[in-house]
């Protein structure tokens, strides 16, 4: 059973996704932090860097986009934008993004273009027809393809979204008609706008939700806003009137986040580890290069012997990195190192019970296999900004590293400084030293820098000063009577 929550204020906009009461995704949109992923762009080249394979486009942001000279002019883009054959400075591109602006990188684009409706996306620059995987039954899979290859309009391609099983071919032509006039009416935007320039942009969370997640499989919608509940209830009329019911509104007065324990679970996300119900536990690390997850067993210990509790242990922490992946929504490189097994075969059914499991997962995720060292590897689409970067910053005191320099650290530089100023010249009166408060006392207590005073014959003065950073200080020299 899933249920959708929505939680809409004027500053925020949150969506949360319960598999039978478990919080499996989560979602925010801010008015400051609006993405990008899906606005299509007039968009400029500014440079060209043959030896990177890349050209860096304005489309009006603070950083250029990242264009993959690859993606750039293949023969279906020639196609539908004729006239560019090659990519060069000055140029005008129709350019969609793909990716987020992350760190100090600017967002990704592509050439690509994509124009997703409910239950189908409209490929303009692609000619073929793909499904979604999570459209099993082989029968249906058929009977969608042949429709999608008869309404495909010519030289453009479809995508079959989960959305379109058991839509009639009234429905899906429908829809078509309507992705193909929003492309004609981007490409004349297009001639008219000087670049850079937006053409399109992808719907606000609330629209999407109805878009993307509302499905079959989907109980309810829960939206505790009346003016957000109208707008999703006119949409889904519209598109899917089957699913209409399910829209409610929401009007206890408990929040409906924390009615449904989803704070609690949010303020959770922020941590390194994950206690399993077990009594073992997960250590997420993310990199700059890719995410790593350490399964341990904790205070876990079986009930039979070691090569049954590690497998046990192994295969409840499988689903629940599986879930991890969705509620923080983790991308790109994923690493995974298991307790050890002994047998190929547990290693094999661990492989199939995540394979199978991930196909909950609406982003695309591949269950690679294990490494000679005995890891999992696992890549998962990243594109729009996770929530952690939404909900967070890094912490100013430590620039993100999650670590600071002890007092004796601080103490030893401190020593350093000294000396290198007093093999210069000798400070009669001594030296007054700024420093965080509870460096300060720490100094202090320790006595770390008595030794260089009666080595150096000096006095210093530790002073306190609030709100200075810990690893940081200031060194003045005394004056007589000070």
């Amino acid at each position: 059973m899933q249920t959708i929550l929505v939680n809409a204020v004027p500053e925020e906009t949150r969506m949360a996704l319960l598999e039978d009461g478990e919080l499996c995704e989560i979602a925010a949109e801010r008015p400051s932090h609006s993405h990008l992923v899906g606005n299509i762009y007039n968009g400029k080249v500014q440079n060209v860097l043959p030896g990177m394979q890349a050209a860096f486009v304005d489309i009006g942001g603070k950083k250029n986009a990242f264009l993959y000279i690859g993606d750039g002019m293949p023969p279906d883009v020639q196609r539908v934008f004729p006239g560019q054959r090659s990519i060069c400075a000055g140029q005008t591109l129709i350019v969609q993004v793909v990716k987020d602006a992350g760190g100090k990188k600017g967002p990704r684009v592509t050439t690509h273009l994509s124009l997703p409706g409910r239950n189908l996306v409209l490929m303009p620059t692609a000619a073929y027809v793909g499904l979604s995987r999570r459209i099993e039954e082989e029968k249906e899979r058929a009977r969608l393809k042949a429709i999608a290859e008869t309404i495909a309009p010519p030289g453009m391609g479809l995508i079959v979204r989960t959305a379109a099983i058991g839509q009639t071919k009234e429905t899906l032509t429908a829809e078509v008609q309507y992705l193909t006039r929003l492309f004609a009416s981007l490409q004349a935007r297009s001639r008219v706008l000087s670049a850079p320039a937006l053409l399109y942009r992808d719907a606000e969370l609330a629209i999407r939700i109805v878009r993307d997640a509302m499905t079959a499989e989907v109980d309810r919608l829960l939206v505790d806003n009346r003016e957000v509940y109208q707008r999703i209830r006119e949409l889904a009329g519209d598109i899917s009137p089957e699913l209409l019911e399910r829209v409610q509104l929401y009007e206890d007065k408990t929040p409906i986040f924390r009615a449904y324990q989803v704070d609690e679970a949010i303020e959770a996300l922020s941590g390194r580890i994950v206690e399993l119900p077990s009594g073992g536990f997960l250590v997420v690390d993310r990199t700059e290069a890719l995410t790593v997850i350490d399964v341990n067993t904790g205070k876990y210990v079986g009930r039979e012997n070691l090569a049954d509790t590690v497998y046990r242990m192994n295969m409840e922490a499988a689903g629940e990195i599986l879930r991890q992946l969705r509620l923080r929504d983790i991308g790109g490189i994923i690493v995974v190192d298991f307790i050890d097994m002994e047998t190929e075969r547990q290693k094999e059914e661990l492989l199939e019970f995540m394979r199978e499991n991930v196909r909950r997962d609406r982003t695309k995720t591949n269950i690679v296999g294990i490494t000679s060292l005995g890891l999992v590897e696992i890549t998962r689409k990243k594109s729009r900004q996770n929530l952690e970067s939404i909900l967070y910053r890094d912490c100013p005191y430590c620039q993100g590293k999650g670590r600071i320099e002890s007092p004796e650290t601080v103490g030893v530089r401190i020593c350093r400084d000294i000396r290198r100023i007093e093999s210069r010249s000798h400070a009669a009166f001594g030296y007054e030293i700024e420093l965080e408060p509870q460096v300060k006392e720490a100094l202090q207590l320790s006595g770390l820098l008595e030794p260089l005073c009666e080595e150096l014959r000096l006095h210093l003065k530790l002073t306190a000063r609030p709100g200075l950073h810990p690893e940081s200080y200031a060194i003045t020299q005394l004056g007589n009577g000070e």
